[in-house]
């Protein structure tokens, strides 16, 4: 079959790493292969957008995603992380409908889309397990166009184990009912050939979606879990994609319950072969210095969420320090439930800031630094490095074209700044995935955004229904949670994440 070809025209194309420069970009079939001034002069291409002058961005890649909470957003105030599990992940849930799990799934990565991310690490839960909603998930990527790393987050170790306090404050009686990050789906064994059959059955049938692993936390999962997840990753050159140190309860854990390890996740994540270049490690907040460099030694990468981290009172990552130590970056947007909007400009605007707001200093991350993180960085994070994140030849043709005549580029000072820390994402216009416009001035190309908004609201009243049941359960935990936060707290844990001290 011949290849469609793309012509992009008069853009002003950025990347972290060079010059903006004005030009053209050609694409054929799935990849860019040519950029400058004078691309594709001479050549009949089938389709020509003439970008007026626009903003040419790399797709934005979220390194750390959740699809199962998207019809969630809104529903919450800020909440301490360990008060958050309670009341969104999906084990607090009744089994979910198949329409359902096929909506969230498709209505945030059409959010995704809109805001120019064109590839997710989707970190999604299927709680109880159902092989037909890992299906109606990548049927809903198929359709909306979506590039994505999709891991099922998984565990063998019940949530709560890992979270101090919360067995010796909240009464006996109440303890089968808590629930934490995730529950078990199964042992150690019988989860990995779980996963091994999911990635026979799925593993190359699309080629906008690659599979990782996704063990939920290193607390959540057994020795024998994470050994054998290490293999398994080490044997299908998949990703392993986890959650480490968000919240200072984790870390608090970590200095209990590891002590054959100095009290280090890290180290002990080494021990256990999971510290390699093959994993990615959400959050980070609180890791100590030695921890940073360890990690930077290990060629691992680091997803941090500044939204989220703030919205579940869990700190503030120490991003200059992984600057400095030369730890891989990247950038997530994280659940819809606890940063309430995938958008990649909300996060690499407050990767710069909160970082100027604990250090006062001088020093980085600087605008460049956030571009460069949620584009290369989180290119690499996923698994796609050299294929996504950067206008260039030879890469995947993924990315945004930004509205010239938006206020928020108005005058054109620094492209580069103005993206980071003026644009919010109103000026997107088109977004190119795989060579294809997937969406043109504003609107998917894929589906009916409207008759989808419709469809989406049919099936809220019975979710609105279970989640006013779960909130009026809750309220008789909320006391012994508070608690439980409190006391975590107060503990000296030698370090500190919060720009203010607390209590």
């Amino acid at each position: 079959m011949t290849k469609e070809s793309l012509l992009i025209r008069n853009a002003l194309i950025i990347d972290p790493d060079i010059h903006p420069v004005r030009g053209n970009i050609l694409v054929s079939g799935a990849e860019i292969t040519e950029v400058g001034p004078n691309a594709g002069e001479g050549c009949r291409p089938d389709r020509i957008i003439d970008a007026r002058g626009g903003i040419a961005v790399p797709g934005f890649v979220s390194a750390h995603y959740h699809s199962h909470d998207v019809l969630l957003r809104g529903s919450f105030e800020p909440l301490p992380l360990e008060g958050w599990y309670m009341v969104a992940v999906p084990p607090n849930y009744p089994k979910r409908s198949r329409e359902e799990i096929k909506a969230r799934a498709m209505l945030g990565a059409l959010e995704c889309l809109r805001g120019g991310i064109t590839t997710i690490q989707d970190m999604a839960t299927v709680y109880p397990f159902d092989e037909d909603h890992v299906a109606a998930m990548l049927e809903a990527y198929e359709e909306v166009g979506i590039r994505v790393v999709l891991a099922l987050q998984v565990a063998d170790v019940p949530g709560q184990k890992g979270v101090p306090f919360w067995e010796e404050v909240i009464p006996k009686e109440l303890h089968n009912s808590l629930t934490a990050s995730v529950k078990p789906i199964g042992s150690a064994s019988s989860i990995i050939e779980l996963l091994r059959g999911q990635l026979a059955r799925w593993q190359g049938r699309s080629e906008r979606v690659t599979w990782g692993l996704g063990p939920a936390t290193p607390e959540n999962c057994s020795t024998e879990f994470l050994e054998k997840i290490a293999a398994l990753s080490a044997e299908t050159h998949c990703r392993v994609f986890t959650h480490v140190y968000e919240s200072k309860s984790m870390a608090l854990n970590a200095r209990r319950h590891y002590a054959d390890f100095g009290g280090s996740l890290i180290r002990y994540m080494e021990s256990v072969g999971l510290l390699n270049d093959r994993l990615t490690m959400a959050h980070c907040v609180w890791l100590t210095q030695d921890e940073i460099e360890r990690v930077a030694r290990a060629g691992t990468s680091i997803s941090v969420n500044p939204v989220s981290n703030l919205k579940t009172k869990s700190g503030v990552a120490p991003i200059r320090e992984m600057i400095e130590a030369g730890v891989r970056i990247a950038l997530g947007t994280d659940n819809c439930s606890c940063s309430d909007a995938q958008n990649m400009f909300q996060s690499m605007k407050l990767f710069c800031l909160l970082t100027a707001a604990s250090h006062g200093g001088d020093g980085p991350p600087a605008a460049a630094d956030a571009l460069r993180a949620a584009t290369q960085g989180s290119a690499v994070a996923v698994g796609l490095g050299g294929k996504v994140g950067r206008i260039a030849e030879g890469f995947k043709a993924d990315f945004s074209i930004l509205d010239p005549y938006d206020p928020a580029l108005q005058p054109m000072n620094d492209p580069v700044r103005q993206v980071v820390y003026s644009e919010g994402g109103r000026a997107v216009r088109h977004v190119v995935v795989h060579g294809e416009v997937v969406v043109h001035d504003g609107k998917s190309t894929r589906i009916d955004e409207v008759a989808f908004a419709e469809e989406v609201e049919r099936l809220m009243p019975t979710l609105r229904s279970d989640l006013a049941a779960i909130l009026q359960r809750n309220r008789i935990y909320a006391p012994y949670l508070r608690k439980a936060h409190e006391l975590t707290l107060r503990e000296d844990i030698g370090l500190n994440r919060f720009i203010a001290t607390p209590l």
